[in-house]
């Protein structure tokens, strides 16, 4: 199986959804708990979410193993993104639920996270590195697009209700004043979604690393609540729930590309 499946457009925006994989290598899903087999902490079904981004000209890139294998939105020193707070790691060992992912002295050694940077997490980054250059050399800009989504509600990772839609720009420094105000014009033109700019989520790994304003590369991530396109308990898609999430997320990547 490939690490990653990548879709070359023909607009400057590109689209990566590096948490929609779902595989697990055999000699990998043996040594997870009952409950991680499942892979519950995926961003499911993103990839359907944003299928409809193909006809505004986007590049997407979508990779086929879990986060569980190896996140390829942390760093590959794994250096925390939100000290002090609860998060997983570049190979986790916890749940978003803070149930362990392994069985007992199953963890992943130094030597096989090694591994796995090199096996899963540098061809994605080494993808993401050759599209943005063949995109910005074509346009002279590019935005890249960070597609996430996670339960409504995770205790361990924040208090209370996730807002619907979560715009992460590290702060603001990941991408212009003009688009980040464009993007939250658009959030504040809605009444059906709650949003929230630089909250919980700011931005991980990729949206951070990749940014680079003064010469064009823009970047921003979106952390949706899944209860917005799916059963949060089944992992089932509800399209009729989805399609009017995707309207929105429309909306926002026309504003992207204007």
């Amino acid at each position: 199986m490939d690490t990653f499946t990548l879709h070359r457009g023909t607009a400057p925006l590109f689209i990566s959804l590096p948490h929609n994989g779902t595989a697990l290598p055999d000699d990998i899903a043996g040594r997870l708990t009952p409950d991680a087999r499942r892979v519950p902490d995926t961003d499911w079904h993103v990839d359907t979410l944003y299928a409809f981004a193909r006809e505004l000209g986007a590049s997407i890139i979508v990779p086929s193993y879990s986060r569980y294998v190896v996140d390829l939105n942390r760093p590959d020193d794994d250096v925390s993104l939100y000290p002090g707070q609860n998060t997983t790691g570049l190979c986790p060992i916890v749940r978003f639920s803070g149930d362990p992912v392994y069985l007992p002295e199953q963890h992943p050694t130094p030597d096989e996270i090694a591994s796995r940077v090199d096996t899963y997490w540098r061809p994605y980054h080494q993808a993401l590195q050759q599209e943005l250059a063949r995109i910005r050399a074509a346009h002279g800009r590019v935005v890249l697009w960070e597609g996430h989504s996670i339960r409504s509600v995770v205790p361990f990772l924040f208090d209370g209700r996730l807002p619907d839609f979560n715009l992460g720009t590290a702060g603001g420094t990941s991408c212009s004043p003009a688009l980040q105000r464009a993007l939250e014009t658009e959030l504040a033109a809605q009444s059906d979604y709650s949003f929230i700019v630089n909250g919980r989520f700011r931005g991980g790994y990729i949206t951070r690393h990749y940014a680079d304003v003064a010469n064009g590369i823009q970047t921003v991530q979106l952390e949706l609540a899944q209860l917005n396109y799916m059963d949060e308990d089944t992992f089932a898609y509800l399209p009729e729930r989805a399609s009017r999430t995707q309207a929105l997320i429309r909306r926002l990547l026309e504003r992207t590309l204007a």
